[in-house]
Parts: structure tokens; sequence; C-alpha cells
């Protein structure tokens, strides 16, 4: 029998076999049969009879391996199991907060609710990935997603703060069934801390009926208030051509503006928010407003619905397209084809005109064909030629408008951007089909028209800030400085003035800065004690010197502003090797350009358009669901969201 306390060796046991009835020991290598389970009697036997055995057991103790007993080996599977336990993270560690935060920053650039985080799935996703890691309740999620919310907030202040120039974008956005509407607005600016340009949105407003240039004008000065914004900074404000968007922003002087319903891309206003806005006496904010370069650029595109000729083409391609998007066959059969399909246009969708036309060339073959089995009308031979004509017409237009979309530094490339659309238009006056000329005869001077404020320095609305974005940008300015053209060169010396103006003003600023200097200080009075207790410390006093007067401060040696655009004009005369305005400034001296790179920096840094603003409705699905109640998170998921990679 085995004493109590003699441990079973797994090693030794394992070449031997116990019965429990007959109460003996069977050696399994020679079939040898002991009474009782003595591990010693059987160590003994191996050493006897089966020495190469003996030897690998002595050999494992030898190397430092321990015997195999069933205590042992529960106390190794004990070991192990406590580094593979599931015992959760602290609530205070480290790793906890890093994945707490990570889900908080997820859930609110996303825009879903706070209670994802309490579906079963997601936990178990979560438990999968992280044993250790406690999913949080709803409750926490929300304040660290407003705590983030507030951190970012305070960061892009900070940069804001430290802008010179800024340029602010608004667009207003109403859903189909006018149950509620929503305005945007953004700010473009010069990042000094970053170095490079920046589009940040701002708010994101819920505005109530009716949209009126009061209520545009108290939403934006609020925003602006909110971030710490004085209108001096405000180089610009960017709008479409609603009429309400005008009046907001209109200087006391009487100003003709477009009527809403000429612009499809303009919020949707009744006919008693237009009477009232018609009739608006808005107080001047002392900002100048630019209408959105793009959403006019359509106006102008959107000419060739007024054209009869040209209009009975579009129509009869819409009708197309139309069949085709309602067929599953012809679609199926057109994709089989040429794998792609016809698209439809929509006329508050930018250049839309202009991908259908192109979309249909493209397939023109596959679409003769389908229309032939399914019995369709189809284009004649001159329509489809007057079709390749519009597409040529249309395509200038598509493409700068998508140069002129982007967020930052494209207001440079407005002036160049128009007088090539008006160089295009001329060739096509002579080059085309009799319809198509008249039609670009039109054109060319409706652009004329809608852009006399950009064109034309004699013009009563005419802004120098584009051709001084132009004048400084030396990529574009360098191929206009020698342009044999009287009216570039006039909006060039128009240019030149607005910067030294500028330059002036904001030398006059740093001047005022500097004289007006430290703060003043104490009374005598109320700084006795203090000069006291320092008195041992400081120098002695000579006071047979103070007779003599101060010593003058030398004028600064710095040059002025007409020096550093005669010398900015030289560099123009030799290769620009920068492929951007920004990159060349940015290279630049301060000492020489101490006043003209940072114009030239902010100016650069504008965009041309408001299609950031615009843009964020397209983010902010929840918002045409009609998920009112959850409307708050939405709006900071949107700012959020469009200020990620900020």
């Amino acid at each position: 029998m085995l004493t109590a306390g003699r441990k079973r060796r797994e090693d030794v046991w394992s070449h031997f076999s116990y019965d429990n009835i007959a109460t003996k020991t069977t050696c399994r290598e020679c079939g040898l049969s002991f009474r009782g389970k003595n591990t010693m009697n059987l160590k003994r036997h191996l050493q006897n009879g089966h020495f190469a055995i003996f030897s690998e057991l002595q050999k494992t103790i030898a190397d430092g391996g321990q015997p195999a007993t069933k205590k042992a080996k529960m106390s190794n599977q004990n070991i192990e199991d406590a580094f593979t336990s599931t015992t959760k993270y602290k609530s205070d560690a480290k790793d906890q907060q890093i994945k707490e935060e990570a889900i908080a920053t997820w859930i609110g650039c996303t825009g879903l609710p706070v209670t994802t985080v309490e579906d079963e799935d997601f936990i178990l996703m979560m438990e999968s990935l992280d044993k250790k890691f406690t999913v949080p309740k709803k409750t926490k999620i929300s304040n660290l997603f407003e705590k983030h919310y507030e951190n970012k907030k305070a960061t892009f202040k900070k940069r804001l703060s430290s802008a010179r120039k800024v340029c602010i974008g608004t667009d207003l956005w109403t859903k189909k069934g006018l149950t509620a509407s929503f305005l945007g607005i953004s700010c473009c600016f010069f990042c000094v801390e970053q170095q490079k340009p920046e589009h940040l949105l701002l708010a994101l407003e819920q505005l109530d009926h009716p949209h009126t240039a009061q209520s545009i004008k108290a939403c934006v000065e609020k925003c602006m208030q909110e971030w710490g914004i004085p209108n001096e900074k405000v180089l610009t404000v960017i709008t479409d051509n609603g009429s309400n968007m005008v009046a907001a922003f209109k200087h006391s002087a009487p100003e003709d503006e477009d009527s809403s319903s000429d612009d499809p891309y303009a919020s949707i206003l009744s006919e008693s928010d237009s009477k009232e806005t018609e009739n608006l006496q808005c107080q001047d904010m002392g900002m100048d407003r630019m209408p959105c370069v793009v959403h006019t650029l359509q106006l102008v595109v959107h000419m060739i619905n007024k054209e009869e000729s040209i209009n009975r083409v579009l129509n009869k391609v819409r009708s197309i397209v139309k069949l085709f998007r309602k067929s599953s066959v012809a679609t199926q059969k057109i994709l089989d084809e040429c794998g792609l399909t016809v698209v439809n246009d929509c006329p508050t969708r930018w250049s839309s005109t202009y991908e259908m036309v192109a979309r249909l060339l493209k397939v023109k073959e596959s679409v003769c064909e389908v229309a032939n089995e399914m019995g369709w009308d189809c284009l004649l031979s001159s329509e489809w030629q007057k079709l390749k004509s519009m597409q040529e017409l249309l395509q200038p237009f598509a493409e700068h408008t998508q140069t002129l979309q982007s967020d930052t530094m494209s207001m440079s490339l407005i002036l160049p951007a128009l007088f090539d659309l008006l160089s295009h238009l001329a060739d096509v006056e002579q080059n085309t089909s009799r319809d198509v000329a008249a039609l670009a005869r039109k054109m060319e001077g409706n652009v004329n028209q809608r852009f006399a404020w950009v064109l034309d320095p004699s013009d009563d609305k005419f802004s120098p800030l584009v051709a001084a974005a132009c004048f400084l940008n030396p990529t574009v300015c360098q191929t206009l400085l020698n342009v044999a053209d009287d009216n570039i060169q006039e909006l060039l010396k128009q240019a030149e003035g607005y910067v030294v103006r500028c330059s002036h003003t904001q030398e006059n600023h740093s001047d005022l800065e500097e004289l007006n200097g430290p703060e003043p200080a104490p009374p005598a009075a109320a700084s006795s004690s203090s000069s006291a207790s320092s008195s041992s410390s400081r120098q002695p006093v000579f006071r047979f010197l103070s007779k003599f007067g101060t010593k003058p401060k030398p004028k600064s040696s710095k040059c002025s502003v007409r020096q550093q655009i005669s010398q900015y004009k030289e560099e123009l005369s030799q290769s620009i090797t920068c492929e951007t305005g920004m990159e060349f400034w940015l290279g630049k001296c301060d000492t020489f350009y101490h006043s003209l790179k940072p114009l030239a920096l902010d100016i650069l840094a504008m965009p041309a358009s408001q299609s950031f603003a615009e843009r964020v409705f397209s983010i902010t699905g929840d918002l045409t669901r009609g998920k009112r109640n959850r409307a708050k998170v939405t709006l900071r998921s949107a700012f959020l969201k469009m200020n990620r990679s900020k």
C-alpha cells in the first residue's frame, strides 16, 4: 500500500498499470506483476530490468526537471491559468481609459447613437478583442464625447486667436418637406501654429422659418462671438446668391441682388420670406460679402436650359435616360454591353448636366443598340453632333468647378479661370454650329455681367481682393504680367494698390501696439513696499547723469512695401520652381518680406467658394431622416467629423 505522503510519480507510472481488484501492478515493458503499488519498488524494477528507461528518468531530474507528480502538474496548471486569467481592468487603468476615449471619439465622429455601446453584439465584439476591457455605459460615453468636443473646440479657438485674417463661409439647407433647416458656418485661415491653411466648421445651427436676413445675421454674429472672431479680422464672407444672404451682409448703401429663385442652389424661400427680405433694412455688419464663384458659374451654365434649340435636345436626352433608369431589362443589357449605365442630371448638383451628356456620349453605341432592341426612339445624327458640341462647351466649366470648389487656396485661381472661360467661349462662337455659337455668345455676356465685381475695375461693386490673390500667387501672376491686355494690367494695378493699403494698415496696427508699450507701472504709493524690498538688489542710481537726455531709438531699417513688391516682381521675371504660391511664400525670408509675406499667406489661404459649409450637409444623414430628438448630438458629430483631420 502507498504510505501517507508518498507521491505518485507520473513519469514512473507511465510504464506500469495497476489493477484495483487484484491489487497488483504490472510492468508494461516485460509483463512482470508486483503486489501493491509502491513507487520505490517500481523504480528498483526499472533500474534492474530496464536500465535505459531508468537512465532517462535520472537524466531528466539532473537537467533541472521536476518529478511529474500530480500535485506538481496541478500547480503548473494554476500558474498558467493565472497568467491567462480574464481579470478586468481597473476603472482608472490606462488601457481602460484609452479604449473608452477611442470609443467615444468613434461614436462622436460617426454620429451613431450612444446606446450602441449597450448593444449585445457590440459588447461581444469588444470582449473578443480584449477580455479585460469593460465596455462603458452610455452615460460615460456621453460625458467623454462632450469632453472630446470641448477639447477640440478649445484647440481650434487657440489657433483662431493667432490668425491674422479669416474668411467666413455660410450655406443654408432645407429638408424637402420644409420641416427643418440648418445653417452651416465655416472659417478658413492661415494657421500660424501649423504653418498651413486650415478650413474649420464652426457651427451647424438649426434655423427656424422664416429664413430672413436678420435671423441669418444673428446666427453668424452669435457664432463669431462664441469663437472670439472680431469683425476687423474677417477678410470676406462667402455666400450664395440668395436674396436673404445678400441682405444679411449688405452695407448701408443699396445693393442690387439676384433673386433667390434664380439660384437653384440657394435655400428654399417662401413668397412671404422673399417679401420680408425685400423690405428688410439690415444693420451693417462691417464685413465685405463675396458671392460664391462656383454657384455663380452654375448660374451661367444653366443658361443652356433657356436656349430653345439646345433645351429641346437636352429634354430628349433626359427622356432617353429616364427610360433606361426605369427599365431593369435595359439597364442589365447596357451593363452587359459596356459595364456602364446612363446617369441623370440634377438642377442643384454642380456639373450634373455635363456628366449626363458626357456619359451618354461615352456609351453611345451601346445605348443605340439597346434602344433598337427595346423599340425606343433614339437621337438623330444631327442631335448627336449637337450633343458633342455641348459637351465641348461645358467641359471647361466642369473642370474649373472642380478646381474652385476646393476647401483652401483657390481664390487666387478665380481670375485666370474666368479669363480662360471667356477665351474658350470666344473660340466656341467661331468654330461650332449656329445654335451653340449663339449660346456661347450669351454665356460670355453673362459671365462678364455676373463677374463684373472681379473683371471690371470701373464697376461700382468691384473688389480688388480676388485680383490681389492672383497677384500674390507667383505661379499665376507670372503668366499675366506681360500679357498685352489693358484690362489685365489695370486689374494687376488695382491689386498692387490693394496690397499696399492692406500692408500699411497692418503696419500701423503693429506700430500702434509698439507705441502703447507695456502696461503702465502702478502708482508710487502702491509699489513703495515692493521697491523698498528690492532696493538692496538694484544698481546704485547716478543722479548726476540724469541731466543727459536718453539716446533716441534708431529708426527701423526695414524696407517699405513698395520695395518688397519691386523685389517680388523681379523674382517673377525668373523661373518659378515652386508648385504653389503658398510654397513660394513659406520659403521666403521674414526679414525682407516682413509685410508682404504675412499678407500673401493670409490671402492665398482663402477659398473661392463656400463648398466646405455646403459639404457638411452630405455627412449629417440623420438630419434627413427626421431624427429631430438627436439634433444636438448630430450637430456636434458634424463638427468633429468635418474637423477630424485638422
